[in-house]
């Protein structure tokens, strides 16, 4: 534990963690509205074949580097800090982490759909489902910041 607190500060792995937590929220943010203009695009279109390519390149090269950095990043620091894991504050953000990938699952799925021409839910459906992520963002920022229990 030593070497690697010389090694990345835990400052520094802090800093890394709310970047790439960031650039998760802002692909969570972004995928699913991609999913509402495809759902009215109709299938085969331009528009429908250019939303897969848009859809397949944010997961692929955004959201999925960005989710497996903050966890990686996460878990470096309670390597670093294990006094986290008695705090309830912390457990309760785990949990909505938690939440958070399984979206994150369901997205990557609906993406699969998508591309294969499957989707079968409204343009309704993603317009709610894109507020998921902005719920569980707000719970975790205020458990990071205000510790409350």
């Amino acid at each position: 534990m030593d070497h690697l607190s010389t090694l990345i500060p835990y400052d520094v792995l802090k800093a890394l963690h709310i970047i790439a937590f960031t650039a998760w929220m802002a692909g969570m943010f972004y995928l699913p509205r991609l999913f509402v203009y495809h759902a009215e695009a109709p299938r085969g279109s331009t528009q429908s074949e250019t939303l897969k390519v848009m859809e397949r390149r944010l997961l692929r090269f955004i959201l999925n580097p960005a989710m497996i950095a903050t966890w990686v990043l996460g878990g470096l620091m309670v390597w670093q800090n294990m006094g986290l894991l008695q705090a309830g504050w912390f457990h309760a953000k785990l949990t909505l982490l938690v939440l958070m990938q399984i979206t994150h699952a369901m997205y990557a799925r609906a993406r699969r759909h998508f591309a294969q021409d499957r989707n079968t839910r409204s343009h309704r459906f993603y317009r709610v489902i894109n507020e998921i992520p902005t719920v569980l963002l707000v719970g975790i920022v205020f458990l990071v910041v205000l510790k409350p229990f």
